[in-house]
């Protein structure tokens, strides 16, 4: 179980140094490439969720965190040893659920520092990131796991 917590924490920690980079050595707005004409950064705060849903909605987004936070805890103690792929997947999220409950109970706000110039999409940051592969993760568990119990339950003619 150790090592779910441990990918966990460097998931946190990594979110965290970054919005710290960003918060103290960019001024909010500024933009610098990382790969130009694909992504840069972009100093942005933001008051909501995901895509600057439910802005300021602060307490709202603290208490549902929590409780994520919580089951998400609980189900990884239940399944960490059977499923290994999914506990990573949910190990990813918390991480990032984690970072961004943090800032918003800390600052009111979470910082924003990624963003594709390619096309238009909001700014987003490595918490983000973490919990988005981690929702991959669960759908590619779960389309694992129908096709295997599909193939598991057919009958075969004698």
């Amino acid at each position: 179980m150790l090592r779910y917590y441990i990918v966990a924490i460097v998931a946190f920690a990594v979110d965290q140094l970054i919005k710290w980079s960003v918060a103290t050595y960019m001024d909010i707005g500024q933009k610098i490439p990382l790969i130009p004409g694909f992504i840069q950064l972009t100093s942005s705060r933001n008051r909501g969720a995901a895509f600057g849903i439910l802005q300021n909605q602060r307490l709202f987004l603290i208490v549902v965190t929590a409780i994520v936070l919580v089951g998400i805890i609980i189900y990884l103690y239940k399944i960490y040893r059977k499923q290994k792929f999914l506990a990573y997947a949910l190990t990813l999220i918390f991480g990032g659920a984690l970072g961004n409950f943090i800032d918003r109970a800390l600052h009111g706000e979470v910082v924003d520092m990624l963003e594709f110039t390619f096309i238009n999409y909001p700014v987003f940051n490595m918490a983000d990131v973490f919990i988005s592969t981690g929702v991959v993760m669960i759908l590619i568990d779960t389309l694992w796991a129908s096709r295997t119990n599909a193939r598991s339950s057919q009958t075969f003619p004698e």
